[in-house]
């Protein structure tokens, strides 16, 4: 737990890197044994790419760091949770398991609205867990859409 707090703090920090930039304020890295693989931000308006969410820059970053596509053993921190898109991303990744802060209850993948991690269909299944700096993560995000308001 001490050790999940602590990687998504540093999930929170690459959030902040996405406000900076104008972009919805969520982190996300990949973490392996003590190692950070790769990290990423929020980068769609930016990149002018539609799949430039945080997570997959994360894994984007990971596999070129590891080499391959498959990402076994490896643990994704994201500050909110992920949509359906990188849902399929993770999984297709081999992600063992997915920590993140907190819940979207319009899009989120993980339990909200869809529930891909637990579905019997896929061959792989990561273990999931969430609510870690929830609150800190909610913050953030709600700060940035009252702003744009």
């Amino acid at each position: 737990m001490k050790n999940d707090e602590f990687w998504m703090e540093k999930a929170l920090a690459l959030a902040d890197k996405a406000q900076q930039q104008g972009e919805v304020p969520i982190g996300a890295l990949v973490v392996r044994d003590d190692m950070v693989l790769g990290e990423g931000w929020n980068q769609p308006i930016v990149n002018h790419d539609p799949t430039a969410h945080a997570e997959i820059q994360a894994l984007r970053a990971a596999s070129k760091q590891a080499n391959n596509y498959r990402l076994p053993d490896a643990t994704l921190y994201v500050t909110l949770e992920p949509c359906v898109m990188c849902a399929g991303a993770i999984v297709h990744a081999r992600i063992k398991r997915l920590v993140f802060a907190a819940t979207e209850p319009k899009t989120g993948a993980a339990g909200s609205c869809f529930d891909i991690f637990n579905t019997s269909r896929l061959n792989h299944h990561v273990s999931c867990e969430h609510g870690i700096l929830a609150d800190k993560s909610g913050d953030l995000l709600r700060t940035f859409f009252r702003a744009r308001r």
